[in-house]
């Protein structure tokens, strides 16, 4: 069964159908603009890596968690946590030992430094959003050196995390305990109103560890283009060393359709050049690296 959800955004997709010249003008490959955006994603992603050194942790997503549901009393606190208005009620440890390890599934190893909890304490208020008028603070009452489980461009992996506890819930925080220092973050090109990011945002990427076929995941039409409204997907990429960035093109229907603003989860596979190896996944629209699952 398909999942639905709203589109938040509008596609600008390439229509392969129907794309011929104008007049006497030059026919123009729609895929022009996606490839040489491709292209500068993959630069700014290996700039980034050969910066930090190399091999470095590439987190997709939050660092920090919530463990645990709410209690219908504490309705307020998830706006708190999402505003990061989150203080200590009492001193929080130091890391017992300068340095942790990464571990990912596939038993590769990292040794990372890792930050105090009263360091940790502080990204994850800095990743909040601030804006919570009246919402009082959640009070930390105590932390312990932990792992977690997170996604990265190397598939899963188990990293050192703070948890904490809090006053007044049973509900713990976690936050990602490596110093700052060696995750990479990768800062997405600023929006420019009058050239927008183009392209469809895929989502998650599976792939096997000996396979070039990678399948890609992407909110897209709710039907194939044998229906009004549908659309069918093919998928393409541009590759470096360090990097894939996957172009969705989408074959539509028709043209100029009036069609309701929902979507459902599509999939494409498409054929790297070589097996992924250790290369990070990017989406094509601001070149940001998503969630990979390695099986086999």
């Amino acid at each position: 069964m398909s999942r639905y959800r709203l589109l938040p955004w509008i596609t600008v997709a390439a229509l392969l159908g129907g794309c011929g010249s104008a007049g006497n003008s030059p026919a123009v490959d729609p895929l022009d603009g996606l490839r040489q955006q491709a292209g500068d994603a993959l630069t700014r992603y290996d700039r980034a890596v050969r910066a930090a050194g190399g091999a470095p942790f590439v987190p997709v997503g939050e660092l920090t968690r919530q463990l645990g549901d709410w209690e219908p009393a504490n309705g307020s606190y998830k706006e708190s946590l999402s505003a990061g208005l989150v203080e200590a009620a009492s001193t929080l440890p130091v890391a017992p030992q300068p340095a942790g390890t990464i571990v990912w599934a596939n038993g590769i190893r990292q040794d990372v430094p890792l930050i105090s909890a009263d360091g940790a304490l502080a990204q994850l208020r800095a990743a909040g959003t601030g804006d919570c008028s009246g919402c009082a603070p959640l009070k930390l009452t105590g932390a312990r050196l932990t792992t977690m489980t997170v996604p990265t461009t190397r598939g899963l992996a188990t990293a050192p995390a703070w948890e904490y506890t809090l006053a007044g819930t049973t509900v713990r925080l976690a936050r990602v305990a490596v110093d700052p220092s060696a995750i990479l973050r990768v800062t997405p090109p600023p929006w420019d109103a009058d050239q927008p990011h183009e392209g469809l945002a895929i989502e998650s990427a599976t792939t096997t560890t000996a396979s070039s076929e990678l399948t890609v995941t992407f909110t897209g039409a709710t039907g194939p283009n044998s229906e009004p409204c549908g659309a069918d997907y093919g998928a393409e990429a541009a590759e470096s060393d360090l990097a894939v960035v996957v172009i969705v093109i989408e074959y539509r229907h028709a043209k100029d359709e009036a069609c309701p603003a929902i979507g459902a989860q599509r999939s494409a596979t498409l054929k790297l050049s070589r097996p992924l190896g250790e290369r990070a996944v990017l989406e094509v629209t601001q070149g940001l690296p998503v969630e990979l699952t390695i099986t086999g």
